[in-house]
């Protein structure tokens, strides 16, 4: 019987014990992001005249022609993938005119600040699951777009 307490008491010592450092250990690794950002040109012409370009992969074009877009074609101009840790904001050059900066605001939620020629473009808050995107963007000469892609990828 004491035998039995000794367990008893034990266990109600050591499985929160457990659980605090279990749990502990999954959401500092939980709160760590690993997300790609794309700049890409809209357009509906067949061919960028950048021969750099490439189109976007199949994955992203299929979330672009869900969304209400009036461009049929989308190319790659430059991507990079980075890191954010958690409460932890990176900062990203796209081109000389573009950046991106993200914020880790945890429990998979991003505060995302966009950057034209030094000036804060568009910032927004939202959540942002693995394996989604979010598409930010504005219009460019000759009825084309540019558009910023970030998608996480862990």
């Amino acid at each position: 019987m004491r035998d039995h307490l000794l367990s008893v008491r034990l266990l109600s010592w050591l499985l929160p014990t457990l659980f605090v450092l279990g749990s502990g250990f999954s959401q500092a690794r939980a709160a760590d992001m690993k997300l790609e950002v794309q700049l890409l040109w809209g357009t509906n012409d067949k061919q960028s005249p950048d021969p750099k370009h490439r189109p976007v992969d199949d994955d992203v074009h299929k979330k672009l022609k869900e969304l209400p877009l009036k461009w049929s074609n989308y190319f790659l101009v430059n991507n990079k993938q980075f890191d954010v840790s958690a409460n932890g904001t990176a900062k990203v050059p796209l081109s000389e005119k573009c950046s991106i900066e993200v914020k880790n605001l945890g429990h998979s939620t991003v505060e995302v600040s966009l950057f034209g020629k030094g000036e804060k473009v568009v910032g927004r808050t939202q959540a942002l699951p693995k394996g989604e995107i979010l598409v930010l963007g504005g219009n460019a000469p000759n009825a084309t777009a540019w558009l910023v892609i970030l998608k996480r990828l862990e």
